[in-house]
């Protein structure tokens, strides 16, 4: 039975759980210890555990500034997954916090910074309809991993911001401002309840149900913010609760280093065409869907993603923008992914510091050194 709706708006936490008797207590005095910012409820579902996860929970439910929602799940093999849980979790979570409350998800093994619920609330203030933090590894389990392995991560992560700033300078989202960072974990995701609702919810996905809720997010347009100020400090463990999660990942890669990158890394000059057509894109649908500009852009739009007219046409009109950009996306023959090598990656980065210095030249040439010196600071690489 679920408690009675607590007054809104209503900040709800809704956590997955696998057998976390060992970590969950220091997950919800992380939660109780938040500064100037308070959590109204939090609901900890519980996955198929088969340990003393429960108990522990129920030992602490009195001391804790917040109530407390224990909810225990058999569910069948197929489906007893971290997608299944989050998404019922968050469906729990925000039938408590009410239409105009916040859905907030992290991980059982995840610590949140004392200063996690505040920055997240100052985004929403700032007119966010979803904020993603970022995770790290606890710094005492950080050194358990190899050196090289936190080199080639900080090495995909500087790679991946070089990326993402070539998108900011072309098609710069307003409610995404940089600086921002590029992660999509369930460690940290919260959502306004009508943009849960908007987007269909979690999807119950065996794997990457956080990027599939924010790609769904995408779809109906809600305004994504990428907060850097945003932290959890998560388990380094390599024994993980989810199949092919993070845990999984490490684990390969301490016996052998993955040949190719994410697939969302992708060579510079496809990122700058993808970010150009995305512009495009949004400029075509300001203007009234008749007329003379309307059918040179879309010409225009069309001849660059190498597809029909008549298809701009008619996705450019659908109701949203990401549904739009969605489409048009799969279809174009140039926008298909192209994977990189790990091998070619100093290649690729240092076309994409030469692509980034081109456009903040562009825009700016009295300001380019700056702005330059901080997507150095962001990224943590050095700049020539």
């Amino acid at each position: 039975m679920l408690p009675l709706r607590l007054p809104v708006p209503l900040a709800v936490v809704a956590i997955p759980v696998r057998n976390e008797a060992q970590r969950i207590a220091a997950c919800l005095h992380g939660l109780a210890a938040q500064h100037d910012a308070r959590v109204g409820h939090v609901v900890l579902l519980l996955n198929n555990c088969t340990d003393t996860t429960g108990e522990v929970v129920r030992t602490l439910a009195g001391r804790l500034p917040f109530g407390l929602s224990l909810i225990q799940r058999a569910y069948p093999p197929a489906t007893a997954h971290a997608g299944t849980a989050r998404r019922e979790a968050m469906e729990i979570a925000a039938e408590i916090a009410g239409p105009e409350g916040i859905v907030i998800t992290t991980d059982a093994d995840g610590v949140v910074a004392p200063d996690w619920l505040a920055n997240t609330l100052a985004a929403f203030e700032e007119g966010a309809d979803a904020v993603c933090g970022r995770a790290v590894i606890d710094p005492v389990e950080a050194r358990l991993i190899p050196h090289h392995l936190h080199e080639d991560d900080r090495a995909e992560i500087g790679y991946a911001m070089l990326l993402d700033r070539i998108h900011d300078l072309v098609d710069p989202d307003p409610h995404d401002p940089w600086p921002r960072h590029t992660e999509h974990s369930g460690a940290s995701i919260a959502v306004r309840v009508p943009a849960w609702e908007r987007a269909g919810g979690m999807p119950a996905l065996p794997l990457g149900e956080d990027r599939g809720f924010l790609q769904a997010l995408r779809q109906v347009d809600a305004a994504i913010r990428h907060a850097p100020d945003v932290t959890v400090s998560v388990s380094g463990r390599i024994d993980g609760r989810a199949r092919g999660g993070m845990a999984d990942t490490m684990a390969r890669r301490l016996v052998r280093q993955d040949e190719m990158l994410d697939e969302n890394l992708e060579p510079p000059m496809i990122c700058l065409l993808r970010a150009q057509a995305r512009a495009a894109l949004r400029r075509l649908r300001a203007l009234p869907p008749t007329g003379l500009t309307w059918r040179q852009d879309v010409e225009s739009l069309a001849h660059q993603l190498n597809i029909p007219a008549s298809r701009v046409d008619l996705l450019a009109q659908m109701p949203f923008f990401g549904m739009a950009w969605s489409h048009l996306e799969t279809c174009s023959p140039e926008l298909g992914r192209i994977p990189i090598r790990r091998a070619d990656l100093s290649f690729h980065h240092r076309r994409a510091r030469r692509v980034v210095r081109q456009l903040l030249a562009r825009r700016s040439g009295a300001r380019m050194a700056p702005a330059h010196a901080a997507l150095s600071s962001a990224t943590g690489l050095r700049h020539p």
